[in-house]
């Protein structure tokens, strides 16, 4: 790749699963990437493994639920790179169950990763971004986006939000800031084991036998991001075929 589409390209939630892949992939295409997560012991794994197979990565703790740890996040980006071209939003946690068994700590948690976490990293890039005169945020999502099964209601609820934030930004940002939301249906992750709910967990591994991998979802990311400026990829769906969920 050369310099003129190399990116510097932030991404949360990148110890494992989508980001992980995320950051494998976009490393490999020879973008500068900066990971963020709470386990640093994956973090530094990872940014050693990219730099052996020639790419360029560093790693800082991240908890997206702080927006002072994000903007430090983001802040740590362009103090090393130069600058930050784009910012993927992926960190996210699914804690299912049926709104009855009332597990409200839950539903914060929910409320704080996936939604706050999103706003936390709009609000640390935009500023970064329109002084530097563009950039791309990718906000990563779910097909709960577009509908409701029960145990997701609150799950489901904050990726509307993310899909509905993500749309506000584009109409905003026409011309200085591209927006993408990617929402992947079933995919193999760790996603799913945080589900404490005995039913919600055991539905869920019969929802999830039929799984596209990771690097499926970052395959997605990396072309929104490989397109030129004059074209801005705004929602991509990416589901398992075999699938008619």
């Amino acid at each position: 790749m050369s310099t003129r589409t190399a990116r510097v390209v932030a991404v949360t939630g990148a110890s494992s699963g989508i980001g992980e892949a995320t950051a494998r992939r976009l490393a490999a295409d020879g973008h500068r990437v900066f990971l963020g997560a709470r386990r640093t012991d994956r973090l530094d794994v990872l940014v050693r493994e990219i730099a052996e197979a020639g790419g360029t990565a560093a790693a800082r703790r991240l908890d997206v639920t702080d927006a002072a740890d994000v903007r430090a996040f983001v802040s740590a980006t362009r103090d090393l790179y130069g600058r930050v071209d784009a910012v993927v939003n992926n960190a996210g946690v699914m804690p299912l169950s049926p709104l009855a068994e009332l597990r409200t700590a839950e539903w914060d948690r929910m409320i704080d990763v996936n939604v706050r976490g999103v706003l936390h990293g709009i609000a640390a890039a935009l500023p970064v971004m329109r002084a530097q005169g563009g950039g791309h945020v990718v906000n990563v999502a779910s097909v709960g986006a577009y509908e409701v099964v029960p145990t997701a209601a609150v799950y489901c609820a904050t990726k509307f939000a993310v899909r509905a934030i993500s749309e506000g930004l584009r109409q905003e940002s026409a011309g200085d800031v591209r927006v993408t939301v990617v929402s992947p249906g079933v995919t193999e992750s760790e996603l799913a084991d945080g589900i404490a709910d005995p039913a919600a967990r055991n539905a869920m591994k019969a929802y999830r036998a039929v799984a596209i991998p990771a690097s499926a979802v970052a395959d997605a990311i990396a072309y929104a991001l490989s397109q030129p400026p004059e074209v801005d990829v705004n929602e991509i769906v990416v589901r398992p075929a075999a699938s008619n969920q």
